[in-house]
């Protein structure tokens, strides 16, 4: 018998002697999924830890058909049962200390993985198990990943390159999906695999739009965003699937509910170019509006400035360059040194012509 909530060790021994039936509660049976749907070494580890903290607590049911004490008790006097129990308990406690180190090194490798890639602008895909993420990163960036229409298809985050045209390029990452009531051993254990949805500039929150129950999902993927420490990031919600919907009810309703979501299909690609549209505006309110001052010889400096910001104009003052460009926020104390000065411009203000304009010196070839 499976129960749709989680049961204590207690509750669960006393149901099963009423019972005589095995009982499994909503836990176990996701558990049990996430066992079967890992794949790489890092969610194996993360679901054995998972498996383990919420069966220690239990150990003790699995001796019951053992003798706990013979004869009166006492020292030296304790029965089988008893002596596996111990035995057993500490054969896990010793595993659930090894796994967690292993994660913790697991956890520390994918930190500096996502550091390294802080001078890039990235967008995760976060959202309901079999909500469709897989399918909608793979329309975006053609990255061909694992797509099927079952739950928690994805144990694993991956990582693809999404050009955005008029844009640039964003990093985009497919997440594991969510659930209601996702256990709390899974979220401890996966946070590693999550760590991209907690550093990412910008979320989206993709919804099955045809599901009855979608609301629910909703409230339920910003339950787990908020205990990730997510609930403040810039988010977008997706309603995807919408060339699967028989009753546009359903639609209607969660667009008067949630009216900046966008509506898409992520197998048939209606609707994705709006979703690019409002990326990039949200994107775009990252970025400043900013003039550099910089000497003309200082070439990291201005070669950064090609490469990561937009330029709309460059001057020559004698030994200093004037660059007057669009700079992403998290960019800029990439660039500040003695030796640049950097003007934040006002909406709206022209540039200003220089005190003693020369040309720019012809390159060689």
């Amino acid at each position: 018998m499976i129960f749709d909530n989680d049961l204590t060790p207690g509750q669960a021994r006393n149901l099963e002697r009423a019972l005589e039936v095995k009982v499994l509660d909503r836990s176990e049976v996701i558990l049990d999924i996430f066992a079967t749907r890992a794949r790489t070494p890092e969610s194996r580890l993360q679901v054995e830890l998972a498996q383990l903290e919420y069966s220690l607590p239990r150990l003790k049911n699995m001796w019951t058909h053992l003798s706990r004490q013979v004869g009166g008790g006492g020292i030296g006097l304790r029965g089988p049962g008893e002596t596996q129990l111990e035995v057993d308990r500490r054969i896990a406690d010793t595993r659930i200390r090894d796994l967690k180190r292993k994660i913790a090194d697991v956890q520390s490798r994918k930190e500096r993985e996502v550091q390294s890639r802080s001078n890039e602008f990235t967008v995760s895909l976060v959202g309901y198990t079999n909500a469709g993420k897989s399918r909608l990163m793979n329309r975006l960036t053609e990255a061909g990943v694992y797509v099927e229409n079952k739950l928690f298809s994805t144990l694993d985050t991956r990582t693809r390159r999404w050009a955005i045209p008029d844009f640039g390029h964003v990093l985009l990452s497919d997440t594991v999906g969510f659930i209601r009531d996702l256990p709390h051993h899974l979220v401890a254990s996966f946070k590693a695999t999550l760590e991209e949805a907690r550093q990412a500039r910008l979320l989206l929150h993709v919804v099955d739009a045809g599901n009855p129950l979608a609301e629910e999902h909703i409230r339920a993927v910003n339950g787990v965003l908020k205990e990730l420490g997510c609930a403040d990031k810039p988010t977008i919600l997706v309603l995807n699937k919408i060339d699967a919907i028989t009753d546009n009810t359903l639609l209607d309703i969660l667009r008067a509910q949630h009216p900046k979501a966008v509506a898409i299909s992520g197998a048939t690609g209606e609707g994705v170019r709006g979703l690019t549209d409002t990326v990039v505006e949200s994107l775009s309110s990252h970025f400043l509006a900013a003039e550099v001052t910089v000497d003309a010889g200082n070439g990291k400096v201005l070669a950064y400035l090609n490469a990561h910001a937009e330029i709309f104009r460059q001057e020559f003052c004698g030994s200093q360059v004037v660059v007057r460009c669009y700079l992403p926020k998290h960019l800029l104390h990439y660039i500040q040194h003695p030796d640049v000065t950097v003007r934040m411009l006002e909406v709206g203000e022209t540039p200003r012509a220089p005190a003693e304009p020369i040309e720019e010196p012809e390159r060689s070839a």
